[in-house]
């Protein structure tokens, strides 16, 4: 079988204000319809809403929220002789951010009744607390990885 082409990563341009790749990134997953300005006003107003409510840098408890919630172990499926297993593997940086960032906006987004900009700035509270929805998200994935380590020798 072919082996695939490799992906070549394109470098993403930090963000005007603090000068941070994972904050670019975290826009950029932000914004709909290509919307750059606003997914960006949303975000540095849920950083002020942070600052009001903590009297804490709102960068540093989106990076804490960031680090609580990026999974180190994930299942990916593999077939050996006709069964599929479900394998525990260590996930790579990328993903591991990329995954974070999904899952803080998917929680966020399932927030309901307030601005955006404030739903955002509860989950990333709670995330850099160790607790709510995208904390439990990551929790199961470790405890799948947990389950199927019976299965880690099948690693490729």
């Amino acid at each position: 079988m072919p082996r695939r082409k490799r992906v070549i990563r394109k470098k993403i341009l930090a963000d005007p204000v603090y000068g941070d790749g994972e904050v670019a990134r975290f826009v950029n997953s932000l914004m709909k319809d290509g919307k750059k300005s606003l997914a960006y006003s949303i975000f540095y107003n849920t950083l002020d809403i942070i600052n009001e409510r903590t009297k804490q840098d709102g960068l540093s408890v989106f990076k804490k929220a960031l680090s609580q919630v990026k999974p180190k172990l994930e299942v990916r499926p593999r077939r050996v002789g006709g069964a599929t297993y479900q394998i525990p593997m260590e996930v790579p940086p990328a993903r591991s951010l990329a995954l974070a960032i999904r899952w803080i906006l998917e929680s966020a987004r399932a927030r309901k009744g307030k601005p955006m900009a404030e739903r955002l700035a509860d989950e990333l509270l709670e995330a850099a607390r160790g607790e709510g929805p995208s904390i439990k998200k990551r929790e199961e994935t470790h405890k799948m990885a947990e389950a199927n380590r019976a299965f880690a020798h099948y690693r490729w």
